[in-house]
């Protein structure tokens, strides 16, 4: 049974940039890697640890890739009022196309929040 998730008003997310890095292992399939730097901001009154994520990766030809996982690039950080996580990381494509998503997180009474990462552009060079 899935818990009931609340948006925790005050955890936000920040997309702080989006770069096309073709010196990436890629497969011949995907071979387009896009490097994220995201930052996970608290500015809520709960301590927070995030548990999880959903990212949905949309390629303009139609195709839909969802990736689920536990913590955030292998940790599960806690963020207390007022403090921030940053990472980055990266998705493979096949052309361009965006790329959304949701942390999933837990209060010290372990109630499961959420908040959204925004939409953002998985944009191919002219030179790639």
């Amino acid at each position: 049974m899935t818990p009931m998730l609340r948006k925790l008003d005050g955890l936000s997310v920040k997309v702080d940039d989006v770069i096309y890095m073709p010196s990436l292992d890629a497969p011949d399939e995907r071979p387009h890697p896009f490097v994220y730097f995201i930052s996970i901001k608290n500015e809520s009154e709960e301590r927070v640890t995030i548990r999880g994520r959903k990212w949905v990766v949309r390629e303009d030809d139609g195709e839909v890739t969802v990736v689920e996982g536990d913590g955030v690039v292998g940790q599960s950080p806690v963020l207390g009022p007022g403090e921030n996580f940053s990472y980055n990381s990266y998705h493979v494509t096949r052309g361009d196309g965006t790329a959304e998503g949701a942390f999933f997180g837990e209060t010290e009474e372990g109630e499961w929040v959420f908040t959204r990462i925004p939409e953002f552009r998985l944009t191919v060079p002219g030179w790639a």
